[in-house]
């Protein structure tokens, strides 16, 4: 698919949930400040395109004192109440628009990965994945396949290099907003 009809759309969709998912950012984190102490955004370096490293922003899920790991590594123990909420619904997901909008990611791509998942990055460079933008959504996701099968997320996500296209990308959204994947699988 066209790099740029992908950023079109992106950017687009973007728009019109900026000010909705804004809104619903500053209420949830209300709702996460009452909930346990710390900041209401998580920010983490991840891998994105050309495998440079960004900060990506999501609404705090886990215990503040969690630590900078892969959701598969972490204890379902440290997700916080509205965490478990959050993470269902997905709504943790939403200060990611900003990383759409400022070109860091795209709606649908590959996971970004943390920079310390060595085997992950290994097995991307491999089949290519690098050369798209990292995304909120995707094949992966949408299959239930997290970071702790960095073979088989490679395979999935090498895949969707090839086969991606607009049809598809906006089915994967469509899953996505109506609730197929379960998101990061915790201990």
């Amino acid at each position: 698919m066209n790099f740029f009809f992908k950023r079109l759309l992106d950017i687009c969709l973007a728009t019109l949930l900026v000010i909705p998912a804004t809104i619903l950012i500053f209420l949830m984190s209300f709702w996460i400040k009452l909930d346990s102490p710390g900041p209401s955004i998580f920010r983490q370096v991840r891998v994105g395109r050309n495998q440079k490293h960004f900060t990506i922003y999501k609404l705090r899920t886990m215990d503040y004192n969690t630590g900078d790991c892969a959701s598969h590594e972490a204890s379902s123990l440290q997700i916080t109440k509205v965490g478990k909420i959050l993470r269902r619904t997905k709504i943790d997901e939403l200060p990611q628009i900003w990383s759409i909008i400022f070109g860091h990611m795209s709606f649908v791509g590959p996971r970004p990965c943390l920079p310390m998942q060595v085997e992950l990055i290994k097995a991307r460079a491999e089949k290519g994945v690098f050369s798209v933008l990292p995304g909120i959504t995707g094949p992966a996701q949408i299959a239930n396949v997290d970071m702790s099968q960095p073979e088989l997320l490679a395979n999935i996500d090498g895949q969707y290099i090839v086969e991606q296209s607009l049809s598809r990308d906006l089915a994967y959204i469509w899953a996505t907003a109506f609730g197929k994947g379960a998101g990061d699988a915790v201990k």
